[in-house]
């Protein structure tokens, strides 16, 4: 009696995870198959229709639209970024928990992190617009990329913070008693255990500064626009691209699944590392 009451509690359970998943993963599968339709099939929203890629050539290959480069634009931002919040972070993360600051410090700075983090970005794009300006910074990816390292860098601090502060001091202390430099301590004793805080840092990071709008919206023109200002594109005052909006948004979410599915990998085998040595 008790196994069958488990199994239906299981049966349940799983039920309303599935029910959860659904619901979470619907607008998904309404995106993908909406850049599959021509804009008649959608507008009537038919169910059964016979795919059609014309929107994703349209949004490739057509000579008016400047997704790719949005695409690359995105790529080199986000991968700039999320290499200099991380290099930050974890330099900041380590003085702060491994050498020796007084407490008021390390309270003072996460605490401004936070209250920072809390800022709307758009209330700070309209500053760094006129100081970029003032420096010949305005659109250009430089000016995008210090942006974005900003305004990530507070959460990236906590997550890194976190990781650094597990790993075991004694293994920092023997380190500095064979002779080693902080330097050598942090690259040979800390990064090898906190690859996977790293991973899951980069991971976040890097989806932020790709779903990034309102800042880019300011900072940049056609030359630095973002993949998020390429869709948005497609509503025009009078005619909304639905299938290339759709497509567009298909193909944005690609670099995110795959890092993804590479980071997956890669946790675990910091992890495993990390617990051997």
């Amino acid at each position: 009696m008790i196994g069958a009451t488990e199994r239906r509690v299981a049966i349940g359970r799983h039920i309303v995870l599935i029910g959860f998943a659904l619901v979470v993963l619907f607008p998904f599968f309404w995106i993908i198959s909406a850049a599959f339709k021509t804009q008649i099939d959608l507008l009537m929203g038919k169910v059964l229709f016979e795919p059609n890629v014309q929107g994703f050539v349209k949004v490739i290959f057509d000579k008016t639209s400047d997704f790719v480069r949005n695409f690359s634009n995105s790529m080199i931002i986000g991968l700039v970024s999320t290499f200099l919040v991380l290099t930050v972070a974890t330099l900041a993360a380590f003085s702060l928990y491994r050498l020796q600051w007084p407490g008021w410090v390390l309270h003072s700075l996460l605490g401004w992190s936070v209250v920072f983090h809390m800022v709307p970005p758009i209330t700070l794009a309209g500053a760094w617009y006129t100081m970029f300006r003032a420096v010949g910074l305005d659109n250009t990816y430089t000016g995008i990329i210090l942006a974005h390292t900003t305004l990530h860098l507070p959460m990236a601090l906590w997550m890194m913070g976190v990781f650094v502060r597990d790993v075991p001091r004694e293994l920092v202390e023997a380190a500095q008693i064979d002779g080693a430099r902080i330097p050598q301590t942090l690259w040979y004793v800390v990064l090898p255990i906190v690859r996977p805080g790293l991973a899951a840092t980069g991971i976040l990071t890097f989806i932020f500064s790709w779903n990034e709008f309102p800042v880019v919206l300011v900072l940049s023109q056609r030359q630095t626009a973002t993949v998020p200002l390429g869709i948005g594109k497609y509503a025009q005052e009078n005619t909304i691209a639905f299938t290339e909006m759709a497509a567009a948004s298909t193909l944005s979410i690609l670099p995110a699944f795959f890092l993804l599915l590479f980071a997956q990998r890669f946790i675990v085998r910091g992890l495993t590392s990390g617990a051997v040595k």
